[in-house]
């Protein structure tokens, strides 16, 4: 499976949301990201994208992601260059990706941005990357793509 670009994984959210109706804010899509990419490295011992978390506050992110998106501040993304667009986006992935992708989003699409945030901040490669940090500490201490591995191994199915 090849490598895609972070942007088209970020769209793919944002159009599943705007075919599903399930409102996505830059938080929720933060944390969906980083699922997508921790999960991919653990089952397919590669990245997804080339880009790395950092350890904010409010959880994982990736810096550019969240300055595209800033202006939302708390409210949905929205855009409408997206709607209708799911399965344009979707037919750009391979099945293999496609595959996956559809069953991150059946895990994890449901949860709302705070259950998502509590969750990556009860797991070890966000605690990991903010040790030693007050909670409310700024940081941009990556999360290591070998903690990802490690701890979502653990739920592997063997």
């Amino acid at each position: 499976m090849a490598k895609v670009s972070y942007d088209l994984i970020a769209d793919y959210f944002i159009a599943f949301s705007n075919d599903t109706g399930n409102l996505i804010t830059n938080l929720k899509l933060q944390k969906l990201m980083y699922y997508a990419q921790a999960w991919h490295i653990t089952i397919f011992n590669e990245p997804l994208f080339d880009k790395d978390f950092e350890a904010w506050v409010h959880g994982p992110v990736l810096a550019d992601l969240y300055h595209e998106y800033k202006s939302f501040k708390w409210h949905p993304i929205e855009r409408e260059d997206l709607e209708d667009k799911f399965k344009i986006i979707e037919s750009q992935l391979d099945k293999e990706l496609k595959e996956f992708m559809e069953e991150l989003c059946d895990e994890y699409f449901g949860l709302t941005a705070y259950e998502l945030e509590r969750l990556t901040h009860s797991e070890a490669p966000w605690k990991n990357a903010r040790s030693g940090l007050t909670p409310d500490q700024s940081s941009s201490e990556e999360i290591s793509r070998d903690d990802m591995k490690d701890f979502y191994s653990n739920y592997l199915g063997n």
